[in-house]
């Protein structure tokens, strides 16, 4: 596969691939949708998100695109003839698959050890419907452990054979089945059985269609590496051959240290299960979606492009314009993350209430998600800033100062969750990663600072500053015309609703844009330039 090319530029692989994930992610935030007007924040949604703790990390760390598993095999791959590509795959997918299918028979076996330890809060009396519910759909859930690293595998082979499209796009598949499911379970039983029975069932539904999500998104891939002539479903135990031990060698530690990293998610369930309010879980996880769509997808803008950069400008000659470039990555991370912020939190209650305010989510569920969307818009800048940072580290030739710093903070997290919580519920546990990622900006730098022998840090507060400065302007603009166009047009109806939000985020918009065009920042204006140039081209 070395020897193989390809016609298609790097930059038609990125567009390939950002269009599949924005699909997806769009899948994603219908199936969220679909989950809370079946259920809203009810015993069986709840359930879910401690039940999906374990699948949805194999999925994320085995079974995702950048993951260990993923990463190893296109490593491998890439350096041998297509030739040696089915032989090599057949014997790691045996290998893999054997030790995996070990680990879902532990978690079958396990599954109530397993919600007791992740979720002890459950164990309370008023929460043993949630628990019950939690056990049988990571029971159901579990073969999901199997199915992840066979998914990563194959990631990895496609990827290497240059097949972007299909891995990108497939994690829909289990919105897709989740979403069936539920409307089979709406439009046949829904008002024909009790509410208890009703929970109940639904959990299942929606642990069967993840379950069902994934067996079709691994068929899928295996069909078409059959078809490529990458491998098969044939059983190989050659595990002597040479490619095995390169891929488990690339594979053993990055699985370690990526799995590590999620350690933070666990800690927060944690403590989500001793909150006495049902639904924490799953408003946590509903608030979370709402940030991470557009999070991610600014994320691809801009950090995409930088990091070629940060890696052709990491020898010491090169420092004066790295650091430009770092300072290029923080300030476009403010100019779009902060005033997005602030709309995040004026505007938090109508945009909880035309997303997920449909059938089974009821006002006093919005409410909740709206007070953990306020806690996430406080930290969308730094959640950002954070990944610019590391990436610089990584283009050094440092990967290990940024994982020391996350295992440090897996301890802060913890203890800001307990402190936190309790004068604040459920917001603190938001709150307490918001500071986590907080205290990894600074620390960052610090290092950052140390490393590169200075950064004129005091020189780019000032920008900073304003453009603090304007996104709490465009705050207050917003929601000043959020109190007055409500005033005169009430809060219901989801077309009123709809058009305050559209309205308030534009004035809020506007005036965010007006204050940061007297800062002449040129990074921005640079940035601008170029979305102009994409939009008008389009």
């Amino acid at each position: 596969m070395a020897q193989e090319k390809t016609s298609r530029s790097l930059t038609g692989i990125a567009g390939i691939v950002a269009a599949a994930t924005l699909i997806s992610k769009v899948f994603g935030l219908v199936r969220q949708q679909a989950i809370a007007a079946a259920f809203g924040l009810g015993p069986a949604a709840d359930a879910f998100n401690y039940a999906y703790t374990i699948p949805g990390f194999l999925l994320i760390l085995l079974g995702g695109i950048n993951g260990p598993f993923y990463s190893a095999v296109v490593s491998v791959l890439s350096k041998r003839r297509k030739e040696e590509a089915a032989p090599l795959v057949e014997t790691i997918t045996t290998l893999i698959g054997g030790m995996l299918l070990i680990v879902a028979l532990i978690v079958v076996i396990f599954a109530p050890q397993m919600i007791d330890i992740f979720a002890p809060g459950l164990r309370l009396g008023h929460k043993d419907l949630v628990r019950a519910i939690a056990i049988l759909q990571l029971q159901i859930m579990a073969p999901i452990a199997l199915l992840a690293g066979l998914i990563g595998i194959g990631f990895g082979v496609l990827n290497s054979a240059n097949k972007f499209w299909l891995p990108s796009i497939s994690p829909l598949f289990s919105s897709i089945t989740v979403i069936a499911g539920l409307g089979f379970l709406y439009l046949q039983l829904g008002e024909k059985i009790s509410s208890l029975e009703y929970a109940k069932l639904g959990g299942i539904v929606l642990a069967g269609g993840v379950l069902a999500g994934a067996v079709l998104q691994w068929l899928v891939q295996v069909i078409v590496q059959a078809r490529s002539g990458l491998g098969t479903l044939r059983l190989r135990f050659d595990f002597n051959q040479p490619g095995v031990r390169d891929v488990l060698k690339i594979m053993g530690p990055a699985t370690f240290s990526s799995g590590m990293l999620q350690i933070n998610l666990y800690t927060d369930l944690f403590f989500a299960s001793l909150i006495p309010t049902i639904g924490v879980a799953a408003a946590l996880n509903n608030a979370s979606l709402l940030v991470q769509t557009p999070l991610g997808i600014i994320s691809n803008m801009i950090l995409v492009p930088l990091l070629p950069m940060f890696a052709r400008l990491a020898d010491p000659n090169n420092w004066d314009e790295l650091k430009l470039r770092i300072r290029q990555g923080l300030l476009l991370s403010g100019f779009t993350m902060l005033p997005l912020g602030a709309l995040m939190i004026t505007l938090s209650v109508p945009i909880v209430r035309i997303v997920y305010e449909h059938g089974a989510f009821e006002r006093r569920d919005s409410a909740l998600v709206s007070s953990l969307l306020i806690a996430n818009g406080i930290g969308m800048f730094v959640y950002l800033g954070r990944d610019v940072l590391v990436r610089v580290f990584y283009a050094l030739g440092d990967g290990d100062t940024p994982f020391r710093i996350s295992m440090i903070n897996i301890f802060f997290n913890a203890l800001f969750d307990y402190l936190l919580i309790k004068p604040f519920g459920a917001p603190g546990l938001v709150l307490a990663t918001v500071t986590v990622n907080c205290s990894s900006v600074l620390m960052l730098l610090f290092l950052l600072n140390r490393k590169l022998n200075g950064l004129p840090l005091r020189e780019w507060s000032l920008p900073f500053l304003g453009l603090i400065a304007a996104s709490i302007a465009g705050g207050i603009a917003s929601f000043a015309t959020l109190e007055l166009s409500q005033h005169y047009l009430g809060k219901e109806g989801l077309l009123i609703l709809l058009l305050e939000l559209c309205v308030s985020g534009v004035v809020g918009i506007a005036i965010f844009g007006i204050i940061a065009s007297w800062i002449r920042l040129p990074e921005v204006n640079v940035f601008v330039s170029r979305l102009r140039q994409r939009f008008l081209k389009k």
